[in-house]
């Protein structure tokens, strides 16, 4: 047996902003490096081994109004792609691809949660920023996140430095997670979360969890 299995009793799958306006962007070198990355189809691997397994199954969608009223803009030097603003700090502006409602804040079909799954609506990076995770979470006897999404740099790692705050076990499933800034991936999967979690790519994910368990994870 590994020393630290993966208990499905006590351990929960992640799906973070697996969004159409993310994984099926317009763009057409957006949508070829998400193609590329196979994050689509290892997250189906893996979510079919967490539900067989019997994990819970929770989805962290970003949900903003359309009219930006409940968007916070910091004040900020760059925008998402790390370009300054031309006339120096401004507010980041709210990303209308996924304001409730528009068709870029669906989950991708591939990996649509089921009527059994729980959809967390989060407004800001952190899946536990102002909503009910931990809660949910704890009320299942929860104490292990496997975190798969997007981006990396972004909502992975604000959700990451959260529930490693709030007394979690992570398991940040490397293949199952992307971003669109060069070099992130790496720094973040190889230089910051070896310190706060396990790193695995999805097939030994998978392998332990089809791994009998003993014992605590």
């Amino acid at each position: 047996m590994p020393r630290y299995p993966i208990d499905p009793q006590r351990s929960a799958l992640i799906l973070f902003d697996m969004l159409e306006h993310y994984l099926h962007p317009d763009d057409p070198e957006r949508a070829r490096l998400v193609a590329a990355s196979g994050v689509v189809e290892n997250t189906s691997r893996l979510l079919t081994a967490a539900r067989a397994a019997g994990l819970v199954v929770c989805y962290t969608n970003g949900d903003h109004r359309p009219d930006g009223r409940d968007w916070f803009g910091g004040i900020v030097d760059a925008n998402m792609d790390l370009a300054p603003w031309p006339d120096g700090p401004r507010p980041m502006p709210q990303a209308k691809g996924v304001a409730a409602g528009a068709p870029g804040a669906r989950v991708v079909a591939e990996l649509a949660p089921r009527p059994e799954d729980f959809v967390i609506l989060k407004h800001r990076w952190s899946a536990f920023a102002g909503t009910h995770l931990d809660f949910l979470l704890r009320t299942h006897g929860i104490d292990t996140l496997l975190l798969c999404g997007g981006s990396t740099d972004v909502g992975i790692a604000s959700t990451a430095y959260a529930g490693r705050d709030l007394g979690y076990h992570l398991v940040v499933v490397r293949d199952c997670c992307h971003t669109e800034r060069p070099g992130a991936q790496d720094f973040f999967m190889e230089r910051l979360f070896p310190r706060m979690a396990r790193v695995l790519d999805a097939d030994a994910a998978i392998a332990l969890l089809e791994t009998p368990v003993g014992g605590r994870t």
